[in-house]
């Protein structure tokens, strides 16, 4: 087994000194941000610490841009490009050593300088074809800049070329390999580095009945490479460049070891800065080491969307009310709010882990901080499930 570096192998002490040392770095470099967060940030001497920060939010990111364009006020190094990604929200590029860390990725698919990698993710405004080209130079692989669409071209083009790896979203790849079948023409690929989608396993093993290795992994344009499937295919381990943390949904709050809760993701990255920004999506910690023989923390991959946000007779309900609501009442730990229907009718039911006896205690906070009534049920501690969810719908609309 060979690894990218050395980094992946470390001990989890040496990895949190040096996270640590990083970040420490960055924190005292961040200067355009209220008093109160520089306050708070300048007493950050663990990475346990990062919790007494708020999380920053995408929907907060793009209001600091309005403001403040293209990038919020937050102090950018060497930049090489600008990317827009929907809402629309800017991210800047740089063209340094593996700028993205994508470069650890594709080591594991296996993927290296005997390659030339049809990629296929796009290079329009939106950085994702740029993140796996620097990571295939990172791994001295060369680049097909293929894109998307042309399905017949891409075919000839990787025929010609002898294309032997591929970059895309996962279902694109099948799409090119029946157009090849289609057209009676033999394809060199062997490796796949997909992302931007599920992949599912009935299609992952379509790719292997066709000798393809196929992994995934799990990144976005604000922070590039998160997390990453290693041959081991036991979840995904989290990238040596981040810190990342799971919460409960509409907090900052993390969750015990294996419960669900939103991806939070603290980006080392000198050039670009971000600390505890709220992806939205949900996954949780997978518990062990990779069988691979990389060191750092795994998690289980997507696993869902963070915010619940659901129209109730008429009103919002969000994560951040139904933490509000849980704040109010220390003797409460945990919180679901229920979407149903009575009749034709809407109706909320929320469900609090407490260690109170009488429902109707709660009926006017409840009132007051969701803005609706509802039933209130009361469960025991720990009773409730630990799947990540704060709000249910259960409406049938059949």
């Amino acid at each position: 087994m060979t690894y990218f570096d050395d980094l992946e192998t470390r001990s989890a002490d040496a990895r949190a000194a040096a996270q640590m040392a990083t970040l420490r770095r960055l924190l005292d470099g961040i200067t355009v941000a209220p008093d109160a967060w520089r306050a708070t940030a300048a007493a950050v001497r663990d990475i346990a610490d990062l919790p007494k920060l708020p999380v920053l939010r995408k929907s907060e990111l793009a209001e600091w841009q309005k403001a403040r364009p293209p990038f919020g006020g937050i102090t950018v190094k060497n930049l090489a490009h600008v990317f827009q990604s929907p809402g629309p929200i800017y991210e800047p590029g740089g063209i340094s050593h593996d700028w993205w860390r994508m470069g650890r990725f594709l080591h594991a698919v296996g993927i290296g300088a005997e390659d030339i990698v049809q990629n296929c993710f796009g290079y329009h405004l939106t950085p994702a074809g740029m993140i796996f080209e620097s990571g295939a130079r990172a791994v001295g692989a060369a680049v097909l800049p293929a894109g998307t669409g042309q399905t017949e071209l891409q075919v000839t083009a990787a025929r010609d070329i002898g294309t032997t790896a591929y970059a895309g979203t996962p279902d694109y790849l099948k799409v090119i390999l029946d157009k090849a079948d289609e057209m009676g023409v033999e394809l060199k690929l062997s490796k796949a580095a997909v992302g931007g989608g599920a992949l599912f396993p009935s299609l992952r093993q379509e790719y292997a009945d066709r000798g393809i290795t196929c992994m995934q992994s799990y990144a976005t344009a604000d922070l590039g490479n998160i997390a990453y499937e290693t041959p081991a295919l036991e979840g995904m381990v989290v990238d040596e460049g981040v810190i990342v943390e799971i919460v409960t949904p509409g907090t900052g709050d993390p969750v015990p070891e294996g419960e669900v809760g939103e991806v939070v993701v603290t980006a080392l990255n000198p050039d670009y800065p971000l600390i505890r920004f709220g992806t939205g999506d949900m996954s949780a910690v997978l518990p062990g080491q990779s069988p691979c023989g990389r060191t750092n923390m795994r998690i289980k991959g997507w696993m869902g969307r963070a915010d619940q946000t659901t129209k109730i007779k008429g009103m919002f309900v969000r994560p951040e009310q139904v933490a509000a609501l849980v704040a109010k009442h220390p003797e409460v730990s945990r919180a679901r709010v229920l979407a149903q229907r009575d009749g034709q009718q809407d109706a909320m039911v929320v469900q609090l882990e407490s260690s109170g006896t009488d429902p109707e205690v709660y009926a006017a906070s409840i009132a007051e901080t969701l803005k609706l009534k509802g039933t209130v049920e009361l469960h025991a501690p720990g009773s409730l499930p630990r799947d990540g969810l704060v709000i249910e719908d259960q409406r049938s609309y059949d």
